[in-house]
């Protein structure tokens, strides 16, 4: 607090006050005559709040004595504190509680761009897709409900475990033009992704993370599940430079378990992305959620767009998100377009 106070004041030091107890301290300052005038506005811009917490603490400037160096007239100003201590401590507790509301949530926003960030999240994320089906009248609302749970392992890994569960409502999304398959409401298949990842990011400053992905036979339907218990490998990478945050998700599954007479599993998941993170919170992103089924030999490219901002509520800190996407790719009577929606609800540590 006290250098953001001076960096304002041309050609004044940085002041940091000690925090060992004394019983006074005295701080010389020797200015211009320019700057003498700011620096006695500067003398009563102390808080009343931060001596009223500091209980006894006190301070006062004594006059001005003209000094002669260099030919140009500079005056000694003197800053007496009483208890430096508790002032310190009360303009510490200010500040920290001033970070929390600004540069603190930008902080939480950046670390969200990061898939695996040791930061404990629950996203509850509503996709709706509209185009699909044999009529392409069709439609999908899909909740993707996906807790994030960093676990320390020791000085140097962090295990990170993300479970996406999918609540799923949907109409007229297959079957036939005379006959589409109509409404279907429940779960969707559980992925459990988990992985290892430095604490420290490498000396390029890549932040990486790499574990095994898992296919939870959960669909509560047979056009909402596949039928299949799946496993295989997935891996993160990416670099967070300034306010960019670059990298990519990939995982790949096949099945190994579950209904014969379903088709076999063996897709691959590609997501890189880019997002800008901005000093209010404020993050713009851009990825592609590509998938491609090698056994019908299909891509599914959906290209998102999205907004989000972090607010906190009371003392939860919360992100809302919003955007569009694009199907550049589907396979037939696959959607068109559809919308995002997302909250998100994270727990610092």
């Amino acid at each position: 607090m006290w250098g953001a106070k001076l960096e304002d004041l041309s050609g004044f030091p940085q002041i940091r006050i000690p925090t060992e107890s004394k019983s006074t301290m005295s701080i010389l300052l020797r200015t211009s005559t320019t700057a003498a005038c700011s620096l006695a506005v500067f003398a009563f811009s102390i808080p009343a709040s931060y001596l009223q917490a500091a209980e006894s603490s006190s301070y006062a400037w004594s006059s001005p004595e003209p000094v002669a160096e260099a030919g140009d007239r500079r005056f000694d100003w003197n800053l007496e504190i009483a208890r430096p201590d508790r002032l310190t401590a009360a303009i510490s507790a200010e500040a920290t509680e001033a970070a929390s509301a600004g540069g603190g949530s930008a902080e939480l926003a950046k670390k969200l761009s990061n898939p695996i960030a040791s930061l404990i999240s629950l996203p509850f994320q509503n996709n709706f897709d509209w185009g699909s089906g044999p009529n392409e009248d069709g439609f999908q609302w899909k909740m993707n409900v996906q807790p994030v749970v960093p676990v320390s392992l020791n000085d140097d890994w962090n295990l990170i475990i993300r479970t996406i569960i999918p609540v799923i409502s949907q109409k007229d999304i297959a079957g036939t033009p005379d006959n589409p398959s109509g409404t279907q409401t429940g779960i969707g298949d559980t992925l459990v992704s988990l992985w290892a990842s430095p604490k420290a990011p490498s000396k390029g400053g890549w932040i990486w993370g790499v574990g095994p992905a898992i296919n939870l036979k959960t669909g509560s339907d047979a056009l909402l599940g596949s039928g299949k218990w799946g496993l295989g490998p997935t891996f993160v990478a990416l670099k967070q430079e300034g306010a960019w945050t670059y990298g990519a998700l990939a995982n790949h599954l096949w099945d190994v378990a579950g209904d014969s007479d379903r088709a076999d599993l063996n897709n691959t998941f590609i997501q890189p992305f880019l997002s800008y993170n901005t000093p209010d919170a404020v993050t713009y992103s851009l990825n592609t959620e590509t998938s491609y089924n090698w056994n019908a030999e299909q891509w599914t490219i959906p290209i998102n767009l999205m907004v989000a901002k972090l607010v906190h509520i009371g003392d939860q800190p919360v992100q809302f998100q919003i955007g569009g996407r694009y199907y550049a790719e589907a396979p037939e009577n696959g959607p068109k377009w559809g919308l995002r929606a997302a909250v998100t609800f994270l727990f610092p540590k």
